[in-house]
């Protein structure tokens, strides 16, 4: 077996060298990696260089270096955010407390789920978009798709770390188990079920990096308040790269309706699929589909485990010193629809019940601005479709909606009703069939896809038609 290089193959601010029990296993768990990565990382590009960036370190001149790498070769490094001075629990029954560097003997269990559950979606993202390099609209965009395969990667390592340098032997048996489960596997699938969806084209590519790489930003803020101070630390680092999976796709989407709203007005009509463009209803579905699912991944609207978890300090509310109340929420209520003979109805529940919900609403606040801004692209192109979020009972599987027959604009209607209208409201096999017909391949140097419009920008100063992959 090959010792690692722990000063150069793997970036780190963990002092992995002076850690010889870390280093037999994380030396253990390395090739089983290589070969996940081989197997079910990104097809056919693994031996084109391509121009990513690199954490080396978490303060400003070491966390994004750029340079063409080889996508094998890239340099997955273990980073926790610089520690706070006294830093002590901001919510729960231990508020005001020390956080703890080591985890208390009577949450390890419960710790330990909670990491192995936010590190399966890291591989399983990965999984899910294996062969989107193989239609890539250009290769400015095939460039922000393994930036980002790269980047979960990289957060696989740091949860493993978590698990091998905290958790003993069933810490690294879960790590193990972690490259053993697979997206959209039959008999071993990923924990969480928007992650054994498929991202079979690049508008999939895009809603999923919007919505669910969004929801992904507000379960790593709720760890990052956790009192076990690692975790805190781990997630705070892994933000700032989550804030590129969001970018591109809001920008990849806000590209898309560029690109309609420009064909819809060179041909003069609201059908665009003639002309080899993705219909503004079409994109509404889509969105109605993916807002569904990524709102399934916060939990039910109340849950006892959520309430556990918030009590204990392990994991609070994204930004919980910007909430106005005691931050104990043992006396406060808030307010949920349910559904109640045959209607959504307003019930209070304690709010130490609906933490789950608080981050939901939170979620759908940032959803929102995306979508407006979205729909001002419309506006300066003097359209007058407009995008909307779906109620937030709508299309949930899990929940207080599971099942539930809500349309759109939050009616309850009777099933066969609801059956009747999906075809207008979620992409059909038609819709999908048709964006599969566009996915072809644009690898010219600044050529884009005809169904989606330029960036206004490059990569790091570079200019959009740069060789983002050398092919």
């Amino acid at each position: 077996m090959t010792a690692i290089d722990y000063s150069q193959r793997i970036p780190n601010n963990v002092d992995l060298a002076g850690d010889r029990r870390l280093q037999r296993a994380l030396e253990a768990w390395q090739p089983a990696f290589q070969q996940w990565w081989a197997e079910l990382g990104p097809a056919r590009y693994q031996d084109a260089p391509v121009y990513l960036r690199t954490a080396v370190d978490v303060d400003r001149d070491g966390w994004a270096h750029f340079d063409h790498v080889l996508l094998p070769e890239y340099r997955w490094g273990i980073f926790l955010s610089a520690p706070i001075p006294d830093r002590t629990v901001g919510f729960g029954e231990l508020k005001g407390q020390p956080v703890w560097q080591e985890v208390p003997g009577e949450f390890r269990t419960t710790l330990q789920r909670l990491i192995v559950v936010q590190g399966d979606t890291e591989p399983a993202s990965v999984e899910q978009q294996r062969l989107l390099g193989l239609t890539a609209p250009s290769l400015y965009d095939l460039r922000n798709l393994f930036q980002i395969n790269v980047e979960e990667g990289r957060h696989l390592w740091a949860m493993v770390y978590l698990l091998h340098a905290h958790f003993g032997r069933s810490g690294r048996e879960e790590a193990d188990e972690l490259l053993l489960r697979h997206s959209g596997h039959p008999d071993n699938p990923r924990i969480l079920g928007a992650f054994n969806e498929a991202t079979p084209d690049w508008l999939s590519f895009f809603m999923f990096t919007y919505f669910t790489d969004r929801d992904g930003k507000y379960q790593l803020g709720a760890l990052r308040e956790s009192a076990f101070d690692p975790l805190a630390r781990t997630c705070d680092f892994m933000l700032k790269e989550e804030a590129h999976h969001m970018f591109v796709g809001n920008s990849g989407i806000s590209r898309v309706v560029q690109r309609t709203a420009e064909l819809m007005a060179e041909h003069d009509t609201d059908d665009v699929r003639p002309h080899g463009g993705l219909d503004l209803p079409l994109l509404q579905r889509y969105l109605n589909f993916h807002f569904a699912v990524s709102l399934d991944l916060f939990g039910s609207e109340a849950s006892t485990n959520a309430a556990s978890y918030y009590a204990s300090g392990l994991k609070g509310r994204m930004n919980e010193d910007r909430y106005d109340d005691d931050h104990v929420l043992v006396a406060d209520e808030l307010s949920v629809e349910v559904v109640e003979d045959g209607r959504l109805r307003p019930k209070a529940f304690p709010a130490l019940n609906v933490v789950n919900q608080m981050l939901r609403l939170d979620y759908v606040e940032d959803c929102q601005k995306g979508v407006d801004r979205w729909n001002r692209v419309l506006e300066s192109a003097g359209i007058d479709f407009r995008f909307r979020l779906p109620h937030q009972a709508f299309g949930r599987h899990v929940g207080f909606y599971a099942g539930a027959p809500v349309t759109p604009e939050g009616a309850m209607v009777d099933d066969a009703t609801y059956r009747a209208g999906l075809a207008g409201w979620l992409p059909t096999d038609d819709d999908r069939a048709y964006v599969a017909s566009l996915m072809q391949p644009c690898l010219e140097p600044g050529r884009m896809a005809g169904w989606i419009a330029p960036p206004s920008q490059g990569i790091n100063g570079k200019p959009v038609d740069y060789s983002y992959v050398r092919l």
